[in-house]
């Protein structure tokens, strides 16, 4: 059976270098590795406790519901002024409260050779919501300000598709391994 991971891009933008990044992660993934870029996290409403429970908008109830069924979460974000973007703050907000994020495997990759101060502070969110974040298993390409187009023709380069392979076989081991704790 494939390993299910569920990528999540911190971008709301439509020519996002993470989203983009994170596509080709899907078309580059090694066949024992199903991985599926949610869309649509944008248009998750502002979370409120009071809007759990049989209060929940559906959109946030599926978003939920595919954390749930992933064995593992990639997370992608650019920075904005230094920090976490509201988008997926947002979309974090709207797991903490379940127990789905608790244990869930959860690894970064970043698409900028900048955001130092996000990725901190990414990792510390993170680090807090699941036990099995994974803060040295992290992949990084200088794609800033490319297109998704360049993007892709970055990544399907052979050196870079090798890395991004690499990672996915790493983060498929560390979760078969950390399950067995």
């Amino acid at each position: 059976m494939a390993m299910k991971l569920l990528a999540l891009s911190g971008s709301a933008r439509a020519a996002s270098t993470n989203t983009a990044m994170l596509e080709c992660f899907c078309q580059l993934a090694p066949l024992d590795i199903e991985l599926e870029l949610c869309h649509g996290l944008a248009d998750l409403p502002i979370f409120s406790p009071d809007r759990e429970g049989e209060n929940i908008p559906a959109l946030a109830s599926e978003f939920i519901s595919a954390v749930r069924q992933a064995d593992g979460i990639i997370v992608a974000s650019p920075e904005y002024v230094r920090g976490i973007p509201g988008g997926l703050k947002n979309v974090i907000d709207w797991l903490v409260s379940g127990d789905e994020i608790i244990a869930k495997p959860i690894v970064l990759a970043h698409a900028s050779h900048r955001g130092l101060d996000m990725l901190a502070s990414l990792r510390l969110v993170l680090g807090t919501v699941s036990q099995r974040f994974n803060a040295e298993l992290f992949v990084q390409f200088p794609l800033m300000s490319q297109t998704p187009r360049d993007v892709r023709r970055t990544l399907e380069i052979e050196e870079n598709a090798s890395v991004i392979e690499a990672f996915l076989k790493d983060f498929s081991a560390y979760i078969l391994h950390s399950d067995s704790f």
